[in-house]
């Protein structure tokens, strides 16, 4: 019998997470057996903490549910030929440390995988982080070469993506980002301006300055006042693409306008939201290309690894603060 650690959610955030809404469960699963339901026992290596977790489980979860989230998991044994021993798949099945399947919902890491690269990159970069990026990009935003690119949240995990894929689009690409070493970071990694939203005067004034004749594409993780601002420096046609809100998640009280409606009608702009599981038909092309250009090096990758499995709760608060430098990672 294996007994298994898995975090619950005890009671639903108000404003923004605290440990004591979490509790860590034991439990045991059931052995193995063959004709079963239950072919393959994993082991959590690495899970995902990521800023979707905080809405949806408001949205999805009852309190006393396992929270949502997704692992890197080695297979400790097997009893369905698809999945050999010691293998590696990526697995939505929550904060949990060991866990049973009946292996349809694993996606196997694909065989190109380096030996030399973290598996914990298809977590981020080569995973769900890197797809939102991939495909908000080339199916929302429909970036072309020569436009300007403009992306908040910049040094997060889907941020940091964004940037360099519009870099290798052929754009010029504006981020902001809420420290100065995050700003550092972003123009290491190639983006053509970057400034700290925390410490400039004048929001509208410092991305003026950063693209005086304005933005084609807006990739928005962050919503709120930023983008009320940002939609007024839009070119005309341009498209904004909006894949989150997380200056919004802990807002006890909603925000209210600015409203969007004049600058839209004004600039003919196209505005969508989006679910990168829209694209999971085309998820193996998005995961080929992304990997080729880590494996180049036209895509750079950074880690926040917080160790231990005890630690998910502190790991989850502290990317929904901001802490994290590109994606936030628990490695168990």
């Amino acid at each position: 019998m294996v007994t298994a650690k898995a975090w619950v959610l005890k009671k639903h955030f108000e404003g923004l997470p605290k440990t004591s809404d979490f509790d860590l469960k034991i439990i045991e699963l059931p052995k193995l057996k063959d004709g079963g339901k239950w072919k393959l026992l994993l082991e959590s290596v690495f899970l995902s903490v990521d800023p979707y977790m905080r809405p949806y489980s408001r949205r999805d979860m009852k309190e006393g549910d396992i929270m949502i989230g997704t692992q890197v998991a080695r297979i400790v044994e097997s009893k369905n030929p698809a999945f050999t021993v010691g293998a590696f798949v990526v697995a939505r099945s929550g904060w949990r440390s060991h866990f049973i399947s009946d292996g349809k919902d694993l996606q196997l890491l694909p065989s190109s995988w380096p030996e030399s690269l973290p598996k914990s990159l298809a977590l981020g970069t080569v995973g769900m982080p890197g797809l939102t990026a991939y495909f908000g990009l080339l199916e929302v935003c429909k970036m072309k070469p020569g436009e300007t690119v403009l992306v908040n949240a910049a040094a997060g995990a889907v941020g940091s993506v964004v940037g360099q894929l519009a870099k290798i689009g052929g754009c010029k690409v504006v981020g902001c980002a809420g420290s100065d070493d995050k700003v550092a970071y972003l123009k290491k990694i190639g983006f053509d301006e970057a400034f700290n939203y925390k410490t400039v005067t004048s929001l509208d004034e410092a991305l003026r300055k950063a693209s005086p004749d304005g933005y084609d594409c807006f990739f928005d993780n962050v919503g709120g006042e930023f983008a009320s601002i940002a939609i007024n420096q839009m070119k005309k046609y341009g498209r904004i693409a909006v894949c989150g809100a997380i200056s919004q998640y802990n807002d006890s009280v909603p925000q209210k306008g600015p409203y969007i409606q004049i600058p839209m009608i004004f600039k003919e702009l196209q505005m969508e939201g989006f679910i990168v599981t829209r694209w999971s038909n085309r998820r193996e092309e998005g995961v080929k290309a992304l990997l080729k250009w880590v494996v180049e090096g036209k895509l750079k990758y950074h880690e926040q690894v917080t160790e231990g499995f005890e630690n998910m709760p502190a790991a989850f608060i502290g990317m929904l603060k901001g802490e994290n430098l590109g994606k936030a990672i628990v490695k168990v």
